[in-house]
């Protein structure tokens, strides 16, 4: 088989199509044919070397992909040759809240991930996809899906006529976009481009703010809510936007920390947090049970996912090279097949 692989030394330079020996599943495992694999930021930082010193070459990147199930091993009971698939990103995290164990067989990183041809996976380290979802869709569903309903449902509780807003048109806010709409949850996203603003509404974003033209996006979200602020915000920027997340949310509402595409440090408004009681939720994926909760949810809602560009899998290059751009809307797909 075939597989992106760092090999020795990280980098983009020495990330490398390699073959390498087809798998075998053990008891418990089974066999997945990899048919469509999405990128995420966190794939460039592990490509870089930088996701941390626990992540050592060789290792394939990626926690997130579809296949088909071709071989069962012994001893499972819940998949049969043919199922269709999806992998989980934290292969420990069953359910219940997070822990050091749960969260530390992470696919991608420390785990060689899903940029391969063929993988094994315990029975339970993935999760059937509905059948109107494409291999390409639901590769995009473990890491920014389930973050996004992470973010909203499993912690969040939002209801019917909550306010959410989302920074920016990558693959999480969409996500949450489309996860709040199904609530009946008003909607505000931002982003610097006016032609992604447009898809969002068409998508159902209720209100726009282009950030760019407007940078006290905060205080647009107070006029949007009649002075009161939004119930929740999904917060992927980080060190620069932060602070505006606190100015925008109601006194009682919820920050979800998710991203930190704008820096991992930065001036923080304390005392806003303390005397208008926000909280502030830090948000890592979630757990099989949240995916299986989330999958019911797409079927009955017949959800699609948003993605933006695919490319072959040997092109996973010039994939990453568009995601480092931040032109795509929504997610970007290797196709396998």
């Amino acid at each position: 088989m075939r597989a992106w692989r760092i090999n020795d030394e990280f980098g983009l330079d020495n990330f490398k199509l390699t073959d390498l020996p087809d798998p075998k599943p053990g008891h418990g495992e089974v066999l997945i044919k990899v048919m469509a694999s999405s990128l995420n930021y966190r794939d460039l930082i592990t490509i870089d070397g930088a996701y941390g010193p626990a992540v050592k070459a060789p290792i394939i990147p990626s926690p997130d992909g579809a296949g088909e199930v071709v071989e069962v091993g012994e001893g499972v009971s819940g998949l049969t040759v043919g199922d269709r698939v999806a992998t989980m990103f934290f292969q420990t995290w069953q359910d219940g809240p997070p822990s050091q164990e749960k969260q530390s067989g992470a696919l991608g990183a420390p785990l060689d991930g899903t940029m391969t041809e063929m993988m094994v996976l315990p029975e339970k380290g993935v999760v059937k996809i509905p059948d109107y979802m494409t291999y390409l869709e639901a590769a995009t569903l473990p890491c920014a899906a389930l973050t996004a309903w992470s973010a909203l449902v499993t912690e969040g509780n939002i209801r019917a006529g909550d306010t959410v807003v989302m920074q920016g048109t990558g693959g999480v806010s969409l996500f949450a976009l489309q996860i709040a709409k199904m609530h009946g949850v008003r909607t505000i996203i931002t982003s610097s481009s006016d032609e992604k603003l447009e898809r969002a509404k068409a998508l159902g974003a209720d209100e726009v703010i282009n950030y760019r033209t407007n940078p006290d996006w905060d205080k647009a979200v107070k006029k949007m809510t009649n002075g009161v602020g939004a119930d929740h915000i999904i917060e992927v920027g980080g060190a620069e936007t932060l602070g505006k997340a606190v100015r925008a949310v109601r006194v009682g509402g919820t920050v979800s920390l998710i991203g930190v595409l704008s820096g991992a440090k930065g001036e923080f408004p304390l005392p806003l947090v303390l005397m208008r009681n926000v909280r502030i939720q830090g948000i890592t994926v979630g757990s099989r049970e949240g995916f299986v909760a989330m999958v019911k949810a797409m079927a009955q809602h017949e959800m699609h996912p948003v993605v933006d560009k695919v490319y072959p899998f040997e092109e996973a290059i010039e994939g990453l090279n568009y995601l480092k751009s931040g032109k795509h809307f929504g997610k970007i797909c290797l196709d396998h097949s």
